[in-house]
This record gives C-alpha cells, sequence and structure tokens, in this order.
C-alpha cells in the first residue's frame, strides 16, 4: 500500500495513506501507520497486544475497557472495546467497538494480528457511546537482528476507522487526533519493554457476561480491579497456544544419503514450445494480459514465486519457479443457493473441450460460502500427462497422498495493508487447512476446496470478500516435493485476477445425476 511519511514524533515513523490511493474503502478518515523498534521479542510484545486487562493502560492511552465477545476458534475472537480519546471529552460522545479480531504466526517468527468491525448480537450499541467501525487496523511485529545481546522487533500499526457521530464531520482534527492517539500506542509499548527486563506476558481478556452490566473502567481504578479481572483471564485464555497453520512442513522432507547432484530434476511434463490453442476455450470471467480490465484474469510471472531448489534437503533454499507445467486456459465464476461440486462435468466447459481434444485438465474449484454461495473454478491444461511423474501420481494417487501435497502459494499484490497481510504469502498444504475432495474424471482431475469447512480460512475471507472488488490477487498451484528425485518444486500453473465483482457471477447449469 503508498504511503507517504507525514510526521516523525515519539520515536516512531508515522505514515498516511494519499488521496489518490483508491483500492481502501470510503471513509473519513485515510489510513494511517505507525512504525517503530521495540527491544523486546516478539512473543513478548503479541502476548502483550493480545491482552485487554489492565496492563494495557500502561502502554495504550487510548484503552478505556475491553472484553471477550465470543471465541470463535484459537486464531479468531469478537471483542468489545471502548476508547480513551481525550479530544474534548467534556463535550465529544465517548466511543466504542465491535470488531473481529484475527491473528497468526508465520514461518519467520513474525505475528500478524487482524481488526475488522463486525455486528455481534450480544454487542449492540450502548448507551452514552457512538460506535466507531474500523474498516482496517492491525499489528505486524517482525523480528529484527539483535544490538548487543538485546532482542529487538519492529512492530507496525495500521489503522484505518471512522470515529462517526458529528465530530468527524464538522472538525477533522478530531479524527486525525484520535487516530494518532491510536498509533502511539507503538511508542507505549518500546516505553513499557524498556522499563520491564523480564516480562513474559500472556493474553488476557476479561470475559463479557452481558452488553448490559459492563462496567465502565477508569484507569485511575486499575489497580482496585486487578485481582478481580486476573481471576476472569484464566478462564477466558484457553486458545491462547498459538498453533501454525502456515507451515510448509518442511519436516515432511526425506533427504538421501548421497551427496548432491549437479545436474537437476525438471518433470518433462513442463510446457513445451508448442503452445495450447486457447481460442476454443472460454469462460465467465474474460482474459487480460495487460492486467487493466476489471474482473478479469491473467497469467503472472512464473519467477515471482520461489519453489524448493534441487538443494533443499541441505540448505533448504528456494529458487524462482521455472516454466509452469500446465496453461491456464480459462475461469469461471459461478454462485447458487447451495454449495457447487464437481463443475468439471458441466457441458461445454474448458475441462471438457480439453477432454474431446485428447489434453489433460487440472479443476480447481474454490468454493466460498454465504448466503449466497460463489465458486472460482481455474482450468489448467496439458497435452499429457509423463507416467511416473509427480503430477501424474498425484492425479491418480489416493486422497491422502493428495492432502498432504497439494500446496497452494497466495499473494496479494495490490490491495490494502490488512487484505495483504490476512492472506500474506506463505505456502499452504491445502488438504491439510480446509477440506478438499478430489474427482478423478477420465481426462481431468478436479480438486473442490471448501474454503468453510475452516474457521480461520472463513474468517480469513470475511475479511477479503468485502472488499475483492479493490484487489489483485494471485493464486499459484504446485505439488510438494517431499524427496530428493522430486526436486526441484514446479508450479503447476498460476492465475492472477483483478478487481473480481461478485456482482458478474452466474448461475451455472449443472446436472447433479
Amino acid at each position: 500500500m503508498l504511503l507517504r511519511r507525514t510526521t516523525i514524533g515519539k520515536g516512531l515513523r508515522i505514515f498516511e495513506e494519499p488521496v489518490e490511493v483508491e483500492y481502501l474503502a470510503r471513509s473519513c478518515s485515510r489510513s494511517m501507520r505507525a512504525v517503530g523498534v521495540v527491544e523486546a521479542t516478539c512473543e513478548a510484545i503479541f502476548g502483550l497486544i493480545m491482552s485487554m486487562d489492565v496492563t494495557r493502560y500502561e502502554w495504550d492511552c487510548s484503552f478505556q475497557y475491553g472484553s471477550l465477545v465470543q471465541e470463535v476458534d484459537g486464531h479468531t475472537a469478537i471483542l468489545y472495546h471502548r476508547l480513551q480519546l481525550n479530544w474534548c471529552s467534556m463535550v465529544v460522545w465517548p466511543r466504542d467497538l465491535c470488531y473481529v479480531r484475527y491473528w497468526r504466526r508465520n514461518d519467520d517468527g513474525s505475528y500478524v494480528v487482524l481488526f475488522r468491525s463486525t455486528e455481534h448480537p450480544n454487542c449492540g450499541p450502548q448507551p452514552g457511546f457512538a460506535r466507531a467501525s474500523i474498516e482496517s487496523g492491525g499489528f505486524k511485529i517482525t523480528p529484527l537482528k539483535p544490538v548487543n545481546g538485546r532482542p529487538r522487533t519492529q512492530v507496525q500499526h495500521l489503522m484505518q476507522i471512522d470515529l462517526k457521530g458529528w465530530g468527524v464531520n464538522y472538525v477533522t482534527s478530531f479524527q486525525y487526533h484520535s487516530v494518532l492517539q491510536m498509533l502511539n500506542c507503538v511508542a507505549g509499548l518500546r516505553e513499557y519493554f524498556s522499563q520491564n527486563d523480564d516480562v513474559h506476558t500472556i493474553p488476557r481478556i476479561p470475559v463479557m457476561n452481558t452488553m448490559a452490566s459492563v462496567p465502565t473502567v477508569r484507569k485511575d481504578q486499575k489497580h482496585q480491579k486487578a485481582d478481580s479481572k486476573t481471576k476472569q483471564a484464566d478462564s477466558a485464555n484457553e486458545n491462547s497456544d498459538m498453533i501454525d497453520d502456515e507451515s510448509e512442513d518442511d519436516d515432511d522432507f526425506q533427504a538421501p544419503e548421497s551427496s548432491l547432484e549437479e545436474d537437476g530434476n525438471v518433470d518433462s511434463d513442463a510446457k513445451g514450445s508448442d503452445p495450447i490453442d486457447l481460442s476454443c476455450f472460454s469462460g465467465i470471467i474474460r482474459q487480460d494480459a495487460n492486467e487493466k480490465s476489471r474482473n478479469s484474469w491473467s497469467v503472472p510471472d512464473s519467477n515471482i514465486f520461489k519453489v524448493r531448489s534441487k538443494n533443499f534437503s541441505h540448505d533448504k533454499s528456494k529458487v524462482s519457479a521455472g516454466k509452469y507445467l500446465m496453461e491456464l486456459v480459462a475461469a469461471d465464476w459461478f454462485k447458487d443457493t447451495k454449495r457447487m461440486d464437481h463443475v468439471a462435468k458441466r457441458k461445454g466447459c474448458a475441462a471438457q473441450v480439453a477432454a474431446e481434444k485428447g489434453m489433460f485438465s487440472f479443476v480447481v474449484n474454490i468454493q466460498i460460502p454465504g448466503s449466497t454461495h460463489h465458486s472460482l473454478i481455474l482450468y489448467f491444461v496439458t497435452k499429457s500427462l509423463k507416467k511416473g511423474s509427480l503430477l501424474q501420481r498425484f492425479a491418480d494417487g489416493d486422497d491422502d497422498f493428495r492432502n498432504s501435497r497439494l500446496k497452494l502459494i497466495p499473494s496479494v499484490p495490490k490491495g490494502s495493508w490488512i487484505v495483504r497481510q490476512s492472506v500474506g504469502s506463505t505456502p499452504c498444504l491445502l488438504g491439510k487447512a480446509v477440506d478438499c475432495s478430489y474427482i478423478r474424471g477420465p481426462e481431468y482431475i478436479e480438486v473442490d476446496v471448501d474454503i468453510g469447512s475452516s474457521a480461520v480460512a472463513n474468517g480469513v475471507l470475511g475479511l477479503v470478500f468485502g472488499v475483492v472488488t479493490s484487489l489483485v490477487v494471485d493464486m499459484a498451484f504446485l505439488i510438494q516435493a517431499n524427496t530428493y528425485d522430486e526436486l526441484p518444486e514446479q508450479l503447476i500453473g498460476a492465475a492472477r485476477f483483478s478487481h473480481i465483482e461478485p456482482s458478474a457471477a452466474v448461475v451455472p447449469v449443472l446436472d447433479d445425476t
């Protein structure tokens, strides 16, 4: 996301979104981000940020009260939060929030914590408060190299919030001053850890029993409330263990005892010089190689994706991916009142056209749940499969083998900070992250990816789908190499989708027999 630096204060760099940026949601406030360095470990900072008890008063000057509305899963929770804003507090109504908080830990040891406002039946409007709306926000906690033996961590805090009410509409300085006050918590974190050498914080959030009885906790009462809130925290912390769902499972790799060979082992299924005629294929989403159209697809450069190298078993190195094994020929965008399975059987679809020409198709059906179900279907085609190749073994293998090997590499080249952080770019084994169903047809294999089967994936989808029209999204697919003979890895194919319009989806005619 393009941000310009507006000021430096309290040891922080403050950035503000330029007016000309189009892809963020409309709001009275543009996105602002604070960046600072804290002398503490990522784990300690993460634990402090996740807590909403009295310790938060010591580093977050905009915090008044927080409680847990609902624990969705180990990575997602719905929270109630009251802000302590000091801009004309005698005149302006106080603000509160109800939002979804999602977090994850990346392979490099960094943490991402994301916020987005939501509605919940147990967290309605409160008397005397104006309900503000977080359109995007969160923290990125990234480890840095230690200096003089002390840990160092970069903390980024982004906030795009609509504070609502007359104060925003008539006095613009209220919005700007209030957001800066919230961002200054990064400076508060630095000061907190500079005065506490050994901090081992675990997330603590008071459990909210009923919104009608939520007390207004003032900062001068924090010491009186400490004991009772600590007791509440014990029952609210059942899911505090960190689960790394983004792991590439590098431990699955089986290295040979023999020494490295110099020559590569590139799968001969890779596309040759004789291209496939794309004129006979069509789909709902049109192709735009120039990437200038909305609701379109293109094929990104394969070299932007990193895959396991020939030497991965010895040095864990990765290299830019080479040629794709298959060619993306079409993409469909469907909607229906129910989930759509086995779309490759649809008469006239790209997989059926390819089969008539003696070609093999790899079909990915990404199933998006909701009041209206959507399916994004990608059709990859190759002229033939080499017998004994990893791709052929995947196509003809059992579901356990497929679940342990099919990998997705996501990326968001264009989009807001919160979306790029929520999606990430870490490779993910699809069969371990969500439920996948496999249909082996005469000349194709279809993978139905049920996003709704995972609360974590569904949480990310909730952050992304509402702003999908403003995004450019990349998806690359490959079969993970688990033995030396299977290296280097090769991409099956990849797709880049630009500004997909949910309204452009069509209801397909599927034969349910």
